[in-house]
């Protein structure tokens, strides 16, 4: 049962970054003409990164501000519904925080990357 679980977690982990990635690229994307005036007017590529990488932190920190106190929740409530189910472990609660914000930011640094490589001739242009 536990590796069945460790199995369907770590599909919902693929699944979250591949997601995250989607809209990122997307939003980099529909963002080109943006970067490349930032990027002509003399912002450094690492400013463009902290932008990507920034976007994806607040979109990863407003899921886990809504998932994790539902999480506990749920929890808490099939705690006291059905026998057998423990409560929840806060460091581990804690842990897969973590985990789900440095996937987010791994899934980000490919559409950052990216970003920083725009040509703001080129990006000029697209419009």
């Amino acid at each position: 049962m536990g590796v069945l679980m460790a199995l369907f977690g770590c599909v919902a982990l693929a699944l979250s970054s591949v997601g995250v990635y989607g809209v990122l690229a997307e939003g980099v994307a529909r963002r080109i003409p943006e970067i490349g005036v930032r990027l002509a007017l003399g912002a450094e590529p690492r400013d463009v990164m902290k932008l990507v990488l920034g976007q994806a932190v607040k979109l990863a920190g407003i899921g886990l501000a809504i998932g994790v106190p539902i999480a506990f929740a749920v929890n808490r409530a099939m705690s006291r519904l059905i026998f057998g189910i423990v409560s929840i472990n806060l460091l581990l609660l804690a842990g897969f925080t973590l985990l789900l914000l440095l996937v987010a930011l791994a899934a980000a640094y490919i559409p950052a990357r990216r970003a920083m490589r725009v040509d703001p001739l080129v990006a000029l242009r697209h419009e």
